[in-house]
């Protein structure tokens, strides 16, 4: 499709979300340790090797016994530590003293409560009516062969320690993709330049760089590039050939300065949306050619952070072979809030509150960072609502 029909093409959000999850391809995997897995992406499912708990375990501190032979009196034989496993079976009318994970010995079905006894000499009584066992079975939590963890998911400590449980040491991950970020616009200059006139300092790049950070990325920032035709086709060339992906902030609107979907077509890419039904971030490019894509971003450094998580996350998701899929929660207004226009669905800057509702904050447009700086969640108003009112049921995205 051509510049001049793309122009001239608004789409949907969900429709953008489609084309990048149709178009991008998933990068190859590779096996890894465990110990440096921690926000890497499974590339293939991961099965249980072992039975989780590996024996009847004691679920607490207690007395192993035969229900049969409850209340009691009970005669105690030995205690059984974590890691102490009892071969000899238990006999009728006896009971061991067992701690919280202990194998529970042969011949014993119930664990009774410290609490729930009576200790006289080397002999205990049961003192209230039995009501569960107190033991995790073995393969009570899983099973050889069952699924652990599925392909697509984001490993965190929480799935570090279920794979560790399974004895596994080694997982298939997706390759991190190389992600390059390139700032336009002749107006911008680095934090520590004293600001001439005109002038603005490049937040963008610093800001796409510390969020690529968070989700495990290493990107390379390759700063400012001034709103010159061929100085920026050189940097956007260069920067497209070193990586998977290149995000670019600015020039990327209708102004006589924004070259970017130009120099894109040029290079020979095919742009597959420029404008999204989207506030803020309506001029939104996304491009591609031979497995590498660019992601042309709107310059306000809101309208930079929001579309990238959106866009950037269902690429990068798309790198994995899985969909992103943001965190959405109800809750309620705290407040009224309007907006004038109701033709695109926004994403505005809030707070939650310690009461969990949904607090508006001052808001001056898409170059307000401090609003985004304190904000805690995005919500979502959608195409047709003007108004909001005080105790009216939302979607909020928490960040």
């Amino acid at each position: 499709m051509g510049q001049e029909q793309l122009d001239n093409k608004l789409i949907t959000v969900e429709e953008a979300k489609t084309i990048v999850e149709s178009m991008v391809k998933a990068l190859k995997s590779e096996t890894i340790d465990l110990s440096h897995a921690n926000g890497r992406t499974l590339a293939s499912n991961v099965y249980s090797t072992v039975y989780i708990p590996p024996f009847n375990r004691s679920a607490m501190d207690g007395f192993a016994c035969r229900k049969e032979d409850l209340p009691g009196p009970f005669k105690v034989v030995a205690t059984i530590a974590a890691g102490v496993q009892i071969e000899d079976k238990l006999e009728a009318e006896h009971c061991y003293r067992i701690m919280t994970g202990a194998p529970v010995p042969d011949g014993a079905d119930t664990v009774i409560m410290i609490e729930h006894t009576i200790a006289s000499d080397d002999q205990i009584l049961f003192t209230k009516e039995f009501t569960k066992s107190n033991i995790s079975p073995k393969g009570d939590d899983l099973k050889p062969g069952d699924l652990l963890i599925k392909a697509g998911t984001p490993l965190k400590s929480s799935q570090i320690a279920l794979l560790a449980s399974s004895g596994i040491t080694q997982v298939e991950v997706y390759n991190l993709p190389k992600v390059g970020i390139i700032s336009t616009g002749s107006e911008l200059i680095e934090p520590g330049i004293d600001l001439d006139k005109g002038q603005i300092y490049n937040s963008n790049g610093h800001q796409l760089k510390a969020r690529l950070n968070e989700l495990n990325i290493d990107a390379s920032n390759y700063g400012v590039s001034p709103d010159d035709y061929d100085s920026l086709k050189g940097n956007i060339e260069k920067a497209f050939k070193a990586n998977d992906l290149l995000v670019l902030t600015g020039g990327v609107s209708v102004g006589d300065y924004d070259y970017v979907p130009a120099i894109i077509e040029e290079l020979g890419l095919e742009i597959h949306f420029s404008k999204i039904s989207a506030k803020p971030g309506k001029h939104t490019v996304f491009a591609s050619k031979d497995d590498k894509y660019i992601l042309g971003l709107p310059g306000n450094p809101v309208s930079t952070l929001i579309q990238f998580e959106e866009c950037g996350r269902w690429i990068l998701s798309a790198f994995n072979n899985s969909a992103f899929k943001a965190l959405r929660i109800k809750s309620i207004m705290a407040c009224d809030h309007y907006r004038k226009r109701n033709d695109r669905f926004e994403l505005f800057p809030v707070r939650i509150n310690d009461d969990g509702k949904v607090e508006s904050l001052s808001y001056h447009g898409s170059a307000h960072m401090h609003a985004i700086s304190i904000a805690n969640a995005l919500l979502e108003i959608p195409i047709g609502v003007n108004d909001l009112k005080k105790g009216d049921k939302v979607y909020v995205r928490p960040f």
